[in-house]
Protein backbone atom coordinates (compact mmCIF):
# COMPACT_ATOMS: atom_id res chain seq x y z
CA UNK A 1 0.00 0.00 0.00
CA UNK A 2 1.38 3.28 -1.15
CA UNK A 3 -1.11 5.36 1.21
CA UNK A 4 0.50 7.85 3.68
CA UNK A 5 -0.84 9.53 6.63
CA UNK A 6 0.71 13.01 7.15
CA UNK A 7 1.62 13.65 10.59
CA UNK A 8 2.20 17.07 11.99
CA UNK A 9 3.68 17.07 15.38
CA UNK A 10 2.17 19.40 17.88
CA UNK A 11 -0.22 20.85 16.25
CA UNK A 12 -1.27 17.27 14.12
CA UNK A 13 -4.40 18.64 13.41
CA UNK A 14 -4.32 21.00 10.91
CA UNK A 15 -3.60 19.90 6.78
CA UNK A 16 -4.28 21.96 3.67
CA UNK A 17 -8.15 20.94 2.67
CA UNK A 18 -8.54 22.90 0.19
CA UNK A 19 -6.66 23.38 -2.87
CA UNK A 20 -5.05 20.50 -5.57
CA UNK A 21 -1.49 20.88 -6.93
CA UNK A 22 -0.25 19.48 -10.12
CA UNK A 23 2.96 19.96 -12.17
CA UNK A 24 3.89 19.22 -15.85
CA UNK A 25 6.67 20.17 -18.25
CA UNK A 26 3.39 21.20 -20.84
CA UNK A 27 2.96 25.12 -21.34
CA UNK A 28 0.11 26.86 -20.64
CA UNK A 29 -1.62 26.10 -23.62
CA UNK A 30 -1.76 22.48 -22.82
CA UNK A 31 -5.64 21.68 -23.11
CA UNK A 32 -7.24 20.16 -20.39
CA UNK A 33 -9.22 16.69 -20.68
CA UNK A 34 -12.62 16.97 -21.25
CA UNK A 35 -15.16 15.11 -18.97
CA UNK A 36 -15.73 12.59 -21.67
CA UNK A 37 -11.89 12.14 -22.60
CA UNK A 38 -11.61 11.79 -18.32
CA UNK A 39 -14.38 9.51 -18.33
CA UNK A 40 -12.65 7.50 -20.70
CA UNK A 41 -9.17 7.36 -19.11
CA UNK A 42 -7.38 9.36 -22.14
CA UNK A 43 -6.27 12.80 -21.52
CA UNK A 44 -6.15 15.45 -24.17
CA UNK A 45 -3.01 16.33 -26.18
CA UNK A 46 -1.03 19.13 -24.89
CA UNK A 47 -1.17 22.04 -27.81
CA UNK A 48 2.49 21.97 -27.68
CA UNK A 49 5.36 21.82 -25.48
CA UNK A 50 8.16 24.66 -24.80
CA UNK A 51 9.76 23.00 -21.58
CA UNK A 52 7.82 25.41 -19.31
CA UNK A 53 7.92 24.16 -15.43
CA UNK A 54 3.92 24.18 -15.34
CA UNK A 55 2.21 23.11 -11.37
CA UNK A 56 -1.63 22.73 -11.80
CA UNK A 57 -3.25 23.27 -8.86
CA UNK A 58 -7.04 22.57 -8.73
CA UNK A 59 -9.74 23.11 -5.93
CA UNK A 60 -13.37 22.13 -5.65
CA UNK A 61 -14.14 25.72 -5.95
CA UNK A 62 -12.66 28.80 -7.18
CA UNK A 63 -11.28 31.91 -5.30
CA UNK A 64 -13.68 34.12 -4.40
CA UNK A 65 -11.79 37.33 -4.95
CA UNK A 66 -8.57 39.62 -4.71
CA UNK A 67 -9.87 41.42 -2.57
CA UNK A 68 -7.30 40.23 0.92
CA UNK A 69 -9.45 41.41 3.39
CA UNK A 70 -13.04 40.76 2.41
CA UNK A 71 -12.91 36.66 1.54
CA UNK A 72 -12.26 35.08 4.82
CA UNK A 73 -11.63 31.63 3.17
CA UNK A 74 -9.17 29.18 3.36
CA UNK A 75 -8.90 28.43 0.32
CA UNK A 76 -8.60 31.60 -1.52
CA UNK A 77 -6.09 32.52 0.71
CA UNK A 78 -3.78 29.20 -0.08
CA UNK A 79 -3.17 30.89 -3.76
CA UNK A 80 -2.71 34.61 -2.37
CA UNK A 81 0.59 33.47 -0.74
CA UNK A 82 2.14 32.65 -4.14
CA UNK A 83 1.10 36.40 -5.00
CA UNK A 84 1.46 38.89 -1.83
CA UNK A 85 3.52 38.40 1.42
CA UNK A 86 2.72 38.86 5.24
CA UNK A 87 5.35 41.02 7.68
CA UNK A 88 5.73 37.84 9.23
CA UNK A 89 4.99 34.44 8.18
CA UNK A 90 4.87 30.84 9.61
CA UNK A 91 7.46 28.32 8.27
CA UNK A 92 5.98 24.17 7.96
CA UNK A 93 6.37 23.94 11.63
CA UNK A 94 4.52 26.14 12.08
CA UNK A 95 7.03 29.08 13.78
CA UNK A 96 7.00 32.75 12.61
CA UNK A 97 9.65 33.52 10.34
CA UNK A 98 10.76 37.24 8.89
CA UNK A 99 8.68 38.11 5.66
CA UNK A 100 8.42 41.85 4.44
CA UNK A 101 9.56 42.45 7.86
CA UNK A 102 12.99 41.26 8.86
CA UNK A 103 12.48 42.16 12.63
CA UNK A 104 10.61 43.66 15.58
CA UNK A 105 10.30 44.54 19.04
CA UNK A 106 8.04 45.14 21.68
CA UNK A 107 8.35 48.73 22.37
CA UNK A 108 5.46 48.83 25.30
CA UNK A 109 2.58 46.97 25.92
CA UNK A 110 0.42 48.32 23.14
CA UNK A 111 3.15 49.22 20.83
CA UNK A 112 5.44 46.92 18.19
CA UNK A 113 7.85 48.13 16.22
CA UNK A 114 8.96 46.42 12.60
CA UNK A 115 11.85 46.83 10.37
CA UNK A 116 10.89 46.53 7.01
CA UNK A 117 12.87 44.15 4.29
CA UNK A 118 14.94 47.17 2.10
CA UNK A 119 14.56 46.74 -1.93
CA UNK A 120 11.38 45.00 -2.37
CA UNK A 121 9.42 46.06 -4.92
CA UNK A 122 5.21 45.06 -6.01
CA UNK A 123 5.03 43.36 -9.20
CA UNK A 124 4.48 46.66 -11.16
CA UNK A 125 7.80 48.01 -9.95
CA UNK A 126 6.25 50.25 -7.36
CA UNK A 127 8.44 49.80 -4.24
CA UNK A 128 7.53 48.47 -0.86
CA UNK A 129 7.50 50.97 1.69
CA UNK A 130 5.84 51.61 5.24
CA UNK A 131 3.28 53.71 3.54
CA UNK A 132 2.27 50.19 2.47
CA UNK A 133 2.06 48.76 5.80
CA UNK A 134 -0.02 51.45 7.01
CA UNK A 135 -2.40 51.76 3.94
CA UNK A 136 -3.09 48.04 4.27
CA UNK A 137 -3.30 47.24 8.41
CA UNK A 138 -5.40 50.36 8.56
CA UNK A 139 -7.91 49.84 6.04
CA UNK A 140 -8.80 46.26 7.58
CA UNK A 141 -8.31 48.06 10.87
CA UNK A 142 -11.28 50.43 10.43
CA UNK A 143 -13.37 49.46 7.81
CA UNK A 144 -16.73 47.60 9.49
CA UNK A 145 -18.12 46.34 6.29
CA UNK A 146 -14.74 43.94 5.71
CA UNK A 147 -14.88 40.14 6.42
CA UNK A 148 -11.94 40.09 8.49
CA UNK A 149 -12.49 43.67 10.15
CA UNK A 150 -13.09 41.57 13.63
CA UNK A 151 -10.21 39.73 13.39
CA UNK A 152 -7.54 43.61 13.07
CA UNK A 153 -10.20 45.81 14.91
CA UNK A 154 -7.44 45.57 17.52
CA UNK A 155 -4.86 47.55 15.47
CA UNK A 156 -5.38 51.63 16.60
CA UNK A 157 -2.84 53.18 13.98
CA UNK A 158 0.48 52.21 11.94
CA UNK A 159 2.92 54.86 12.95
CA UNK A 160 5.44 55.25 10.11
CA UNK A 161 8.61 55.99 11.98
CA UNK A 162 10.57 55.88 8.17
CA UNK A 163 10.52 54.36 5.29
CA UNK A 164 11.31 50.90 6.55
CA UNK A 165 10.33 51.77 9.98
CA UNK A 166 6.77 51.44 11.29
CA UNK A 167 4.90 50.69 15.04
CA UNK A 168 2.02 48.84 15.43
CA UNK A 169 -0.26 50.12 17.42
CA UNK A 170 -2.63 48.29 19.12
CA UNK A 171 -5.90 49.45 21.55
CA UNK A 172 -5.17 47.20 24.54
CA UNK A 173 -3.04 44.71 25.32
CA UNK A 174 -2.06 42.31 21.87
CA UNK A 175 -0.74 38.95 22.90
CA UNK A 176 -1.68 37.28 19.63
CA UNK A 177 0.15 40.40 17.30
CA UNK A 178 2.28 37.93 15.79
CA UNK A 179 -0.22 35.02 14.83
CA UNK A 180 -2.69 37.83 13.52
CA UNK A 181 -0.06 39.48 10.56
CA UNK A 182 1.17 35.96 9.81
CA UNK A 183 -2.63 35.03 8.52
CA UNK A 184 -4.86 36.04 5.72
CA UNK A 185 -6.03 39.47 5.89
CA UNK A 186 -2.16 40.60 6.68
CA UNK A 187 -0.95 40.36 2.86
CA UNK A 188 0.75 43.87 2.10
CA UNK A 189 -1.02 45.96 -0.61
CA UNK A 190 0.40 48.40 -3.13
CA UNK A 191 -1.08 51.67 -1.21
CA UNK A 192 0.24 54.04 -4.47
CA UNK A 193 -1.18 51.28 -7.35
CA UNK A 194 -4.25 51.31 -5.68
CA UNK A 195 -4.93 55.03 -4.88
CA UNK A 196 -3.58 56.28 -8.33
CA UNK A 197 -5.69 53.38 -10.07
CA UNK A 198 -8.50 52.93 -7.82
CA UNK A 199 -10.01 49.63 -6.54
CA UNK A 200 -11.68 48.14 -9.38
CA UNK A 201 -8.54 48.18 -11.38
CA UNK A 202 -6.91 46.24 -8.60
CA UNK A 203 -9.55 43.29 -8.46
CA UNK A 204 -9.03 43.18 -12.31
CA UNK A 205 -5.18 43.33 -12.32
CA UNK A 206 -3.66 42.57 -8.84
CA UNK A 207 -0.28 43.06 -7.63
CA UNK A 208 1.21 41.74 -4.89
CA UNK A 209 4.90 41.57 -3.70
CA UNK A 210 5.19 37.50 -3.83
CA UNK A 211 7.05 35.03 -6.14
CA UNK A 212 4.42 34.68 -8.65
CA UNK A 213 2.54 37.39 -10.28
CA UNK A 214 -1.22 37.38 -12.17
CA UNK A 215 -1.73 36.57 -15.91
CA UNK A 216 -5.39 35.68 -16.07
CA UNK A 217 -8.43 34.74 -14.35
CA UNK A 218 -11.27 33.13 -15.81
CA UNK A 219 -13.48 32.86 -12.63
CA UNK A 220 -15.28 29.29 -12.28
CA UNK A 221 -12.53 28.07 -14.29
CA UNK A 222 -8.97 28.65 -13.59
CA UNK A 223 -6.52 31.19 -12.83
CA UNK A 224 -2.90 31.31 -13.90
CA UNK A 225 -0.19 33.09 -12.54
CA UNK A 226 3.87 33.32 -13.85
CA UNK A 227 6.74 33.75 -12.37
CA UNK A 228 8.23 36.96 -10.91
CA UNK A 229 11.75 37.31 -11.50
CA UNK A 230 12.35 40.49 -9.58
CA UNK A 231 11.24 38.56 -6.48
CA UNK A 232 13.16 39.27 -3.36
CA UNK A 233 13.59 35.64 -1.74
CA UNK A 234 14.54 32.81 -3.22
CA UNK A 235 14.10 32.46 -6.86
CA UNK A 236 10.54 30.81 -8.09
CA UNK A 237 10.88 27.17 -8.77
CA UNK A 238 8.18 27.28 -11.61
CA UNK A 239 7.56 29.39 -14.74
CA UNK A 240 3.75 28.98 -14.14
CA UNK A 241 1.23 28.04 -11.60
CA UNK A 242 -2.17 27.46 -12.51
CA UNK A 243 -5.05 27.05 -10.00
CA UNK A 244 -8.10 24.91 -11.70
CA UNK A 245 -11.64 24.93 -10.08
CA UNK A 246 -13.10 21.39 -10.64
CA UNK A 247 -16.01 21.07 -8.69
CA UNK A 248 -17.05 17.71 -9.41
CA UNK A 249 -14.93 15.08 -7.29
CA UNK A 250 -15.32 11.99 -9.82
CA UNK A 251 -14.37 14.85 -12.54
CA UNK A 252 -11.00 15.98 -10.03
CA UNK A 253 -10.20 11.78 -9.37
CA UNK A 254 -9.92 11.01 -13.35
CA UNK A 255 -8.03 14.64 -14.02
CA UNK A 256 -5.62 13.02 -11.44
CA UNK A 257 -5.56 9.69 -12.51
CA UNK A 258 -5.21 10.31 -16.07
CA UNK A 259 -2.43 12.98 -14.96
CA UNK A 260 -4.18 16.28 -16.10
CA UNK A 261 -3.74 17.52 -12.14
CA UNK A 262 -1.03 15.86 -10.20
CA UNK A 263 -2.42 16.44 -6.35
CA UNK A 264 -6.02 16.71 -5.82
CA UNK A 265 -7.74 17.81 -2.77
CA UNK A 266 -10.97 16.41 -0.99
CA UNK A 267 -11.26 13.12 -2.64
CA UNK A 268 -14.27 11.16 -1.51
CA UNK A 269 -13.18 8.27 0.64
CA UNK A 270 -14.51 6.01 -1.59
CA UNK A 271 -11.81 6.39 -4.39
CA UNK A 272 -8.67 6.34 -2.45
CA UNK A 273 -8.26 2.49 -3.04
CA UNK A 274 -8.36 3.32 -6.84
CA UNK A 275 -6.18 6.13 -6.75
CA UNK A 276 -3.32 3.87 -4.57
CA UNK A 277 -3.45 0.96 -6.74
CA UNK A 278 -3.65 3.03 -10.08
CA UNK A 279 0.15 3.55 -11.71
CA UNK A 280 1.37 6.86 -10.50
CA UNK A 281 -0.88 7.91 -8.13
CA UNK A 282 -0.92 8.02 -4.41
CA UNK A 283 -2.91 8.38 -1.46
CA UNK A 284 -2.49 11.18 1.45
CA UNK A 285 -4.91 11.12 4.35
CA UNK A 286 -3.67 14.58 5.96
CA UNK A 287 -5.44 15.68 9.83
CA UNK A 288 -7.25 19.08 9.82
CA UNK A 289 -8.11 21.69 12.34
CA UNK A 290 -11.38 21.95 10.22
CA UNK A 291 -14.71 22.01 11.96
CA UNK A 292 -17.71 21.58 9.83
CA UNK A 293 -20.62 23.47 11.82
CA UNK A 294 -24.03 24.37 11.55
CA UNK A 295 -24.97 28.39 12.13
CA UNK A 296 -28.23 28.94 13.64
CA UNK A 297 -30.30 32.11 13.77
CA UNK A 298 -31.18 33.32 17.35
CA UNK A 299 -33.42 36.42 15.34
CA UNK A 300 -36.64 37.34 17.26
CA UNK A 301 -39.00 35.55 15.11
CA UNK A 302 -37.25 32.47 14.25
CA UNK A 303 -38.35 29.25 14.96
CA UNK A 304 -34.85 28.50 16.30
CA UNK A 305 -34.99 31.58 18.44
CA UNK A 306 -36.35 29.17 20.82
CA UNK A 307 -32.91 27.39 22.49
CA UNK A 308 -34.66 24.07 22.64
CA UNK A 309 -35.21 24.10 19.10
CA UNK A 310 -31.67 24.47 18.75
CA UNK A 311 -31.07 22.05 21.23
CA UNK A 312 -33.55 19.57 19.55
CA UNK A 313 -31.94 20.30 16.32
CA UNK A 314 -28.22 19.24 18.10
CA UNK A 315 -29.35 16.09 19.18
CA UNK A 316 -31.13 14.71 15.99
CA UNK A 317 -28.30 14.92 14.50
CA UNK A 318 -25.93 11.94 14.39
CA UNK A 319 -22.05 13.19 14.15
CA UNK A 320 -20.45 9.90 14.70
CA UNK A 321 -22.59 8.01 11.64
CA UNK A 322 -21.94 10.99 9.32
CA UNK A 323 -17.98 10.55 10.44
CA UNK A 324 -18.31 6.78 9.91
CA UNK A 325 -20.49 6.43 6.72
CA UNK A 326 -19.68 9.49 4.64
CA UNK A 327 -16.08 9.95 5.59
CA UNK A 328 -15.08 6.61 6.57
CA UNK A 329 -13.97 7.63 9.62
CA UNK A 330 -11.92 10.65 8.37
CA UNK A 331 -12.95 12.78 10.63
CA UNK A 332 -13.78 13.44 14.93
CA UNK A 333 -17.07 14.53 16.65
CA UNK A 334 -16.87 17.97 18.47
CA UNK A 335 -18.92 19.90 20.70
CA UNK A 336 -16.39 23.00 19.60
CA UNK A 337 -14.39 25.04 16.92
CA UNK A 338 -11.62 24.96 19.48
CA UNK A 339 -9.54 21.93 18.86
CA UNK A 340 -6.62 20.05 20.11
CA UNK A 341 -3.56 22.45 18.93
CA UNK A 342 -5.22 25.72 19.70
CA UNK A 343 -4.93 28.10 22.27
CA UNK A 344 -7.77 27.64 24.79
CA UNK A 345 -8.81 24.64 23.62
CA UNK A 346 -11.32 22.43 26.12
CA UNK A 347 -10.92 18.83 26.03
CA UNK A 348 -13.79 17.97 27.88
CA UNK A 349 -15.87 19.31 24.28
CA UNK A 350 -13.65 17.18 21.83
CA UNK A 351 -14.78 13.49 20.85
CA UNK A 352 -17.95 14.11 22.41
CA UNK A 353 -21.59 13.94 20.67
CA UNK A 354 -24.64 14.06 22.34
CA UNK A 355 -27.14 12.06 19.71
CA UNK A 356 -30.37 11.49 21.22
CA UNK A 357 -33.21 11.83 18.41
CA UNK A 358 -36.05 10.80 21.16
CA UNK A 359 -35.15 13.55 23.63
CA UNK A 360 -35.19 16.23 20.30
CA UNK A 361 -38.90 15.25 19.95
CA UNK A 362 -39.51 15.68 23.43
CA UNK A 363 -37.65 19.42 23.49
CA UNK A 364 -39.81 20.03 20.01
CA UNK A 365 -42.84 19.59 22.13
CA UNK A 366 -41.52 21.58 24.89
CA UNK A 367 -41.17 24.10 22.73
CA UNK A 368 -44.73 24.03 21.74
CA UNK A 369 -44.16 22.25 18.27
CA UNK A 370 -45.50 18.40 18.99
CA UNK A 371 -46.06 17.83 15.54
CA UNK A 372 -42.78 18.80 14.45
CA UNK A 373 -41.31 22.27 12.58
CA UNK A 374 -40.19 23.80 9.62
CA UNK A 375 -37.02 25.27 9.09
CA UNK A 376 -34.85 26.76 6.16
CA UNK A 377 -31.24 24.79 5.63
CA UNK A 378 -28.86 25.97 3.21
CA UNK A 379 -25.31 24.18 2.61
CA UNK A 380 -22.09 24.16 -0.19
CA UNK A 381 -21.88 21.32 -3.12
CA UNK A 382 -18.76 21.12 -3.91
CA UNK A 383 -16.58 22.97 -1.66
CA UNK A 384 -15.92 20.95 0.58
CA UNK A 385 -15.93 16.99 0.92
CA UNK A 386 -18.92 15.17 0.89
CA UNK A 387 -20.53 18.39 1.85
CA UNK A 388 -23.40 17.56 -0.06
CA UNK A 389 -23.80 13.92 1.09
CA UNK A 390 -23.40 14.93 4.51
CA UNK A 391 -26.00 18.09 4.33
CA UNK A 392 -28.63 15.43 2.69
CA UNK A 393 -28.20 12.86 5.56
CA UNK A 394 -28.30 15.60 8.21
CA UNK A 395 -31.60 16.84 6.63
CA UNK A 396 -32.85 12.73 6.80
CA UNK A 397 -31.65 12.80 10.56
CA UNK A 398 -33.45 15.83 11.32
CA UNK A 399 -36.72 14.54 9.60
CA UNK A 400 -36.41 11.65 12.24
CA UNK A 401 -36.80 14.10 15.30
CA UNK A 402 -39.55 16.15 13.43
CA UNK A 403 -37.89 18.67 12.09
CA UNK A 404 -38.40 19.36 8.39
CA UNK A 405 -35.50 21.35 6.79
CA UNK A 406 -35.87 22.68 3.58
CA UNK A 407 -32.44 21.74 2.07
CA UNK A 408 -30.99 24.14 -0.65
CA UNK A 409 -27.36 23.28 -2.09
CA UNK A 410 -25.39 26.05 -3.44
CA UNK A 411 -22.45 26.06 -5.73
CA UNK A 412 -19.69 28.06 -3.81
CA UNK A 413 -19.90 31.07 -5.44
CA UNK A 414 -23.39 31.59 -4.43
CA UNK A 415 -23.54 30.59 -1.23
CA UNK A 416 -20.63 33.10 -0.53
CA UNK A 417 -22.72 35.93 -2.08
CA UNK A 418 -25.48 34.63 0.63
CA UNK A 419 -23.01 34.25 3.62
CA UNK A 420 -21.35 37.82 2.66
CA UNK A 421 -25.06 39.80 2.71
CA UNK A 422 -26.28 37.51 5.72
CA UNK A 423 -28.98 36.49 4.02
CA UNK A 424 -29.39 32.84 5.26
CA UNK A 425 -32.75 31.42 6.50
CA UNK A 426 -32.33 29.66 9.97
CA UNK A 427 -29.57 27.39 9.45
CA UNK A 428 -26.77 27.36 7.04
CA UNK A 429 -23.43 24.15 7.19
CA UNK A 430 -19.84 25.68 6.83
CA UNK A 431 -16.55 24.51 7.75
CA UNK A 432 -13.67 26.76 9.47
CA UNK A 433 -10.59 26.09 10.14
CA UNK A 434 -8.52 28.27 12.52
CA UNK A 435 -5.43 30.47 10.72
CA UNK A 436 -4.64 32.11 14.13
CA UNK A 437 -3.76 28.86 16.51
CA UNK A 438 -5.67 30.61 19.23
CA UNK A 439 -9.13 30.35 20.45
CA UNK A 440 -10.19 33.99 19.51
CA UNK A 441 -10.40 33.16 15.80
CA UNK A 442 -13.55 30.79 16.97
CA UNK A 443 -15.54 33.23 17.93
CA UNK A 444 -14.78 35.87 15.73
CA UNK A 445 -18.76 35.90 14.75
CA UNK A 446 -20.18 34.86 18.02
CA UNK A 447 -19.83 38.97 19.91
CA UNK A 448 -23.02 40.82 19.43
CA UNK A 449 -21.30 43.34 17.00
CA UNK A 450 -20.43 40.79 14.24
CA UNK A 451 -23.20 38.30 14.93
CA UNK A 452 -25.56 40.78 13.77
CA UNK A 453 -27.63 40.01 11.07
CA UNK A 454 -26.27 36.97 10.56
CA UNK A 455 -27.20 35.07 13.79
CA UNK A 456 -28.09 38.22 15.60
CA UNK A 457 -26.67 36.15 19.00
CA UNK A 458 -25.88 38.25 22.21
CA UNK A 459 -24.89 37.22 25.43
CA UNK A 460 -23.34 40.39 27.36
CA UNK A 461 -21.17 37.21 29.53
CA UNK A 462 -19.69 36.19 26.20
CA UNK A 463 -18.73 39.84 24.97
CA UNK A 464 -16.95 40.60 28.56
CA UNK A 465 -15.16 37.14 28.31
CA UNK A 466 -14.03 37.75 24.85
CA UNK A 467 -12.90 41.28 25.01
CA UNK A 468 -11.02 40.60 28.03
CA UNK A 469 -9.19 37.32 26.52
CA UNK A 470 -8.32 39.20 23.99
CA UNK A 471 -6.18 41.71 25.69
CA UNK A 472 -4.86 39.63 28.43
CA UNK A 473 -1.39 38.61 28.70
CA UNK A 474 -1.89 36.46 31.70
CA UNK A 475 -2.09 33.04 29.55
CA UNK A 476 -3.52 30.91 31.83
CA UNK A 477 -5.79 32.87 33.33
CA UNK A 478 -6.70 33.62 29.19
CA UNK A 479 -7.15 29.97 28.41
CA UNK A 480 -9.59 29.72 31.32
CA UNK A 481 -11.61 32.68 29.66
CA UNK A 482 -11.85 30.45 26.23
CA UNK A 483 -13.23 27.54 28.07
CA UNK A 484 -15.79 29.52 29.94
CA UNK A 485 -16.50 30.73 26.51
CA UNK A 486 -16.32 27.53 24.98
CA UNK A 487 -19.10 25.52 27.74
CA UNK A 488 -21.48 28.66 27.02
CA UNK A 489 -21.50 28.48 23.47
CA UNK A 490 -22.05 24.57 23.65
CA UNK A 491 -25.15 25.25 25.86
CA UNK A 492 -26.64 28.12 24.03
CA UNK A 493 -25.63 26.70 20.56
CA UNK A 494 -25.65 29.70 18.06
CA UNK A 495 -23.45 27.53 16.44
CA UNK A 496 -23.56 23.78 16.59
CA UNK A 497 -20.35 22.11 16.08
CA UNK A 498 -20.00 18.55 14.33
CA UNK A 499 -17.25 17.29 13.62
CA UNK A 500 -13.32 17.95 12.95
CA UNK A 501 -12.25 16.84 9.42
CA UNK A 502 -9.23 15.10 8.04
CA UNK A 503 -8.48 15.52 4.36
CA UNK A 504 -7.85 12.88 1.87
CA UNK A 505 -5.57 13.86 -1.18
CA UNK A 506 -4.90 12.58 -4.27
CA UNK A 507 -1.01 13.25 -5.26
CA UNK A 508 0.62 11.86 -8.83
CA UNK A 509 4.43 10.39 -7.94
CA UNK A 510 5.82 12.66 -9.99
CA UNK A 511 5.70 15.37 -7.59
CA UNK A 512 6.81 15.84 -3.99
CA UNK A 513 4.00 17.07 -1.86
CA UNK A 514 3.60 17.46 2.35
CA UNK A 515 0.67 19.55 3.13
CA UNK A 516 0.87 22.33 6.15
CA UNK A 517 -0.73 22.64 8.92
CA UNK A 518 -1.75 26.02 8.52
CA UNK A 519 -3.70 24.72 5.04
CA UNK A 520 -1.63 27.53 2.60
CA UNK A 521 -0.45 25.80 -0.69
CA UNK A 522 2.80 27.16 -0.84
CA UNK A 523 3.83 26.41 -4.51
CA UNK A 524 7.42 26.65 -3.98
CA UNK A 525 7.23 24.26 -1.19
CA UNK A 526 6.23 21.54 -3.81
CA UNK A 527 9.10 19.81 -5.73
CA UNK A 528 9.02 17.78 -9.14
CA UNK A 529 10.64 14.19 -8.46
Amino acid sequence: MKKRLAGFGLAAILALSTAIVGCSSQSSTTTAPTQEQAAQGTAAPAANDTGEKVLTFASGSDIVSFDIHDHNNTSTEAVHVNMFNYLVKKDKNQKVQPDLATSWEIVNDKTWRFKLREGVTFHNGDPFTAEDVKFTLERIAKDQKLLEYGNYKQIKEVKIIDPHTVEIITNESEPVLLNRLSRLGSSMLPSKYIKEKGWDEFLKNPVGTGPYKFQEWKRDDRLILVKNDQYFGDKPKWDKLVFRAIPEDATRVAELMTGGVDIAVNIPPSDMERIESNEGTHAVTAPTQRVMQLSLRTTPGTVTENPKVREAIDLAIDEKAIVDNILAGGGTPTRTRVTAGNFGADPELYGKSLYDPERAKQLLAEAGYPNGVDISFSATSGRYLKDKETAELIQAMLAESGIRAKLDLLEWSKFNDTYKAKKFGEVFMISYANSMFDASLAFDRLTTERAKGESDYSNPEVDKLLKEAEKNMNLDERAKQYVKVQEIIAEERPQIYMYQMNANYGVSDKVNFEPRLDEMLFADEVTKK
